[in-house]
């Protein structure tokens, strides 16, 4: 394996030097950069030896007692390589979560290398998002609890931990022997990781006494340093411990023997020279009583099959809609909290409202009341006035957002890259021309690329101006943005959760245009969506995008600002793509993006580990936290204190 990925830049910053106090440097978030390919490196001895991993697996189901078929999650998985380890035993159910982009995508090449199916998935692990009461057994292996900066925020992976265990299911711990480390830690050590390759670390314990702080320089022999990086770990001893536990709901906490951990080097051990294994089980409780809420009444709205559609290929609805309705259905029969109802009579769909109003809406109705794309608003606008809650954007967010320029406006305020253009009203006589050519014409206002053509690309002005007449013929009485054409890479990003609470980035997707035929303009123009005979949907490939890590967070940074900033709600798409100097630029905001499941959103959650249910049901969950319906144990655990 390179010492550094491609998705991994070299450190461009310098080392800081002596440091009087470890701690006044550490990052809150420390744990949400540091495991990469430099953490494989600097940790190889241990987390990347195969007999230290059969051992502590040897030692897991000692302890666990798990049967083959037994449903189990790893958490905080890393690389996978308890969960590789397992497949190899013949365990058949296996999930595993990181926070880490890397060592997940890494897992994944693994498991698939070694033919096994193993599901990996990205999260937090005080916030997964997967079924409750699924899982046999729940395990955080090689040191991997306590690194939060507060130990309510430890009791919140535990509460998460009891929410997806099953009645009687055990989770298990293996962690640093806290008392034995604040008595030993080595205040300064440093050793070769290999030939060209060595780190010096500094250690010393927080001003409270109840965390190790530690720093690492990485040096490169010819290029100097690479990395200098801190963190932390909350020192547990059995006593907290095993209270810890108690507060979590769990019972009877059982110490094993400690484990002795095993290296290819033997030099400095660190947090992983003495851990303690610990399991305890989650209590065999009535799940009715347990639940008491029962299962949500959820009402779907959805455009009406009955009315004509202008924007769907020949004005209605079609096969590849009502195939597209079909597998929805199918997914949601699936998840197993919710009822569903489905309402897509929009004759009688305020009379049903008013009624008989559903606990939650789930928004589908992106066709707009009565299949009008204007009024995609309105359709949240009814809820508001009737008190129900609903998934997604509010009526201001769909009308601001419908408006392209006043998104580019936004955008911005915020420092976000925009393409140059110019807006043109539906009366003006006069054009301005764009500087420079090739430019996309488009209206300003709309949905489903209504507008955006082959044809949509001009070089000229002759072009322009014919385009120009065409859309006014089309979309009559709309303006249109005379727009910088972006010939590079395409990007979209898929958010999920809200600002403040839980706000899940998706792997970014690249629209992948080299099968399309030289004279077509690259673009996801109207055929891409409602033409299946056209090259733009036989020959636009999706794919999950190469970017550098600096690319990367960029990316989800200038999402995360447009969700917060537009009021964004559950989930939102946000379109880029580079200019050709390699700026990459804001296309669009989607604030109720496409849900189909073969849309761009359920595609990332694809490349992220999900099932189409679970896209489905993350967006769900999103909204049932948001509107206050999810009381569950994290919750009430925080109250507590």
């Amino acid at each position: 394996m390179p010492f550094l990925s491609r998705t991994q830049p070299p450190f461009k910053g310098r080392s800081i030097g002596p440091v009087a106090d470890l701690e006044r440097h550490l990052p809150d978030d420390w744990w949400q950069q540091l495991f990469n390919a430099i953490y494989l490196k600097t940790d190889g001895d241990v987390v990347e030896n195969a007999a230290a991993t059969k051992a502590e697996v040897d030692t897991l189901l000692a302890v666990a007692q798990l049967e083959p078929d037994a449903p189990l999650l790893d958490l905080c998985c890393g690389q996978g390589r308890h969960l590789i380890e397992l497949a190899e035993r013949g365990f058949r159910h296996l999930t595993g979560v990181d926070r880490s982009r890397y060592l997940v995508r890494l897992a994944r090449r693994r498991a698939r290398a070694q033919g096994h199916d193993i599901q990996f998935k990205e999260g937090d692990a005080r916030k997964v998002r997967l079924p409750k009461r699924q899982f046999s057994a729940v395990t955080i292996m090689g040191n991997s609890f306590g690194y939060f900066a507060s130990e309510m925020e430890d009791l919140k992976v535990l509460a998460k931990v009891m929410e997806l265990l099953k009645p009687g299911g055990l989770i298990v711990l293996d962690l640093c022997d806290g008392a034995w480390m604040r008595q030993s830690y080595e205040p300064r050590s440093w050793e070769w990781i290999d030939e060209q390759h060595f780190v010096c670390r500094e250690r010393s314990l927080s001003k409270d006494g109840d965390r190790l702080i530690s720093r690492e320089v990485v040096t490169h022999t010819e290029r100097g340093v690479i990395a200098d990086q801190f963190y932390a770990e909350r020192l547990y001893d059995r006593d907290r411990l095993q209270e810890l536990l108690k507060e979590a709901g769990f019972e009877a906490p059982t110490f094993h023997d400690p484990f002795l951990s095993q290296s290819d080097r033997g030099q400095d051990l660190g947090m992983m020279a003495q851990r303690l294994m610990v399991t305890a089980r989650a209590p065999v409780r009535d799940v009715a009583l347990s639940d008491p809420a029962g299962r949500t009444k959820v009402t779907v709205l959805m455009g009406d099959p009955r009315l004509p559609d202008p924007v769907k290929r020949g004005g209605q609805f079609n096969d590849e809609d009502f195939d597209t309705i079909k597998k929805l259905k199918t997914a949601l029969s699936r998840l197993d909290r919710y009822d569903f109802a489905i309402l897509d009579d929009h004759g009688s769909m305020m009379d049903k409202l008013r009624r008989d109003p559903p606990k939650l809406v789930f928004n589908l109705c992106d066709e707009g009341y009565q299949n009008d794309a204007l009024k995609e608003l309105h359709v949240p606008a009814l809820l508001e006035m009737l008190g129900v809650p609903y998934t997604g954007a509010s009526p201001s967010t769909l009308a601001f957002c419908y408006d392209k320029s006043l998104v580019r406006a936004v955008a911005s305020t915020l420092d976000i890259p925009v393409p140059t253009e110019s807006f043109v009203n539906p009366m003006d006589a006069a054009v301005t021309l764009p500087s420079t050519f090739p430019a996309l014409l488009k209206p300003n206002t709309g949905d489903s690329s209504i507008g955006i053509t082959a044809q949509a690309v001009v070089h000229c002005k002759d072009e322009m101006v014919r385009y120009m007449d065409y859309l006014r013929e089309t979309v009559p009485g709309r303006s249109i943005l005379v727009q910088e054409f972006l010939s590079g890479a395409e990007y979209s990003v898929a958010m999920i959760g809200n600002p403040g609470s839980d706000l899940l980035a998706l792997p970014i997707l690249e629209v992948d245009y080299s099968e399309l035929p030289e004279d077509l303009p690259a673009i996801l123009g109207y055929e891409s969506k409602w033409h299946p005979e056209s090259p733009y949907w036989t020959r636009i490939v999706y794919q999950e995008a190469a970017l550098s890590s600096q690319d990367s967070n960029l990316l989800t940074g200038y999402s995360a600002r447009l969700f917060e900033r537009l009021g964004c709600r559950d989930y939102a798409r946000f379109d880029f793509r580079r200019a050709a100097d390699g700026t990459i630029k804001l296309l669009e905001v989607n604030p109720n993006p496409g849900w189909c499941w073969d849309g761009k959103m359920n595609l990332m959650a694809e490349m992220a580990g999900y099932s189409y249910a679970d896209f489905l049901k993350l967006v769900l969950d999103a909204a049932m936290d948001r509107c206050g319906f999810a009381e569950g144990a994290v919750r009430n655990l925080v109250e507590l204190h």
